[in-house]
């Protein structure tokens, strides 16, 4: 009884809500077996954005766990440091580390809504013994008090549940997998005294999960780890090595010509004046450039006497 007080002051109008959804479909359907599901059907609908939105958060952290790891091996000596730096790197890249949980968690208060109906002397007086759903005889009585009931419910329970948690823990570690997959065991010793209205609820909705996980792998595919730049980790630029020049727009010279040599410019040749050139033209320059001889002077007659000898 304490648990249903605590429920009804705490989520009333949550309550309230959950039972006009239920009177809604069963009015419409007829049938509250079908109306558990209908309603199931319509808070995972109504939730169903902030799923998308969790998955995408979920996927960004997927993107960042490289550089998450880097922080975490960085610190790893310094928890309170580590923890610091991460969620400062958190509110950078705009993204909530718990944003994937926030549509599990919202569902835990209609789980809780459902199971106060299904306790109150008013509503089950209203679905108590009133019908059969499928092989259920009554769906506001406990399920120890059926045990072929209890045995056919707690097999759908447990498969729905490992195929659910097969399907959205694909990234979680070793170690998480394993207790994800021992739970659905754990709780079989607290649902066995639930309602059987209640596990309806959760076999719908884990059926829905199972469904919907399917759709996500399709609309948004697993992302790539990516690395984000730092300024500790940029190459140095190599020793040794001069800059690279930027060629001149009119110089056409290869990479392998320069680096033979090739392409170094030799220096101007200096013009020289008119006067100059008229001077050496005077000197004899010949027209090939190069300097003539000097005309040999003609040698003179000797003059021969008239004495003969």
């Amino acid at each position: 009884m304490f648990i249903a007080n605590f429920i009804e002051d705490f989520l009333g109008p949550l309550i309230d809500a959950s039972e006009a959804i239920l009177k809604f479909w069963e009015g419409l359907v007829g049938s509250w077996g079908l109306a558990i599901i209908l309603m199931t059907f319509t808070i995972r609908l109504a939730i169903l954005p902030l799923t998308f939105k969790g998955v995408k958060s979920m996927q960004r952290l997927q993107q960042l766990s490289p550089e998450m790891k880097r922080l975490q091996e960085r610190y790893k000596d310094d928890r309170q440091r580590m923890n610091q730096e991460l969620m400062k790197f958190y509110q950078e890249q705009k993204v909530n580390p718990l944003g994937s949980c926030f549509p599990l968690l919202l569902q835990i208060p209609f789980f809780m809504a459902l199971f106060y109906l299904l306790q109150s002397d008013g509503f089950k007086g209203d679905i108590e013994g009133d019908e059969t759903f499928l092989f259920i005889p009554d769906l506001a009585a406990k399920l120890t008090d059926n045990i072929p009931v209890l045995a056919v419910m707690v097999v759908l329970y447990i498969g729905t549940q490992l195929a659910s948690t097969a399907v959205t823990a694909v990234t979680a570690d070793p170690m998480q997998r394993k207790i994800m997959f021992a739970l659905p065991f754990v709780f079989t010793i607290f649902i066995i005294n639930f309602p059987a209205g209640l596990l309806l609820y959760w076999i719908t909705t884990n059926t829905w999960t199972i469904g919907q996980q399917l759709l996500v792998k399709k609309l948004y595919p697993k992302p790539e780890p990516i690395e984000l730049a730092d300024d500790d980790d940029k190459p140095a630029p190599a020793r040794g090595k001069p800059p690279v020049e930027k060629k001149a727009p009119g110089d056409k010279l290869s990479d392998k010509d320069e680096a033979d040599g090739k392409g170094a410019k030799r220096p101007a040749t200096r013009k020289r004046p008119a006067h100059a050139k008229a001077a050496a033209s005077d000197n004899g320059a010949s027209g090939n450039g190069k300097a003539s001889k000097p005309p040999a002077s003609p040698r003179k007659k000797r003059k021969r006497s008239g004495r003969r000898r």
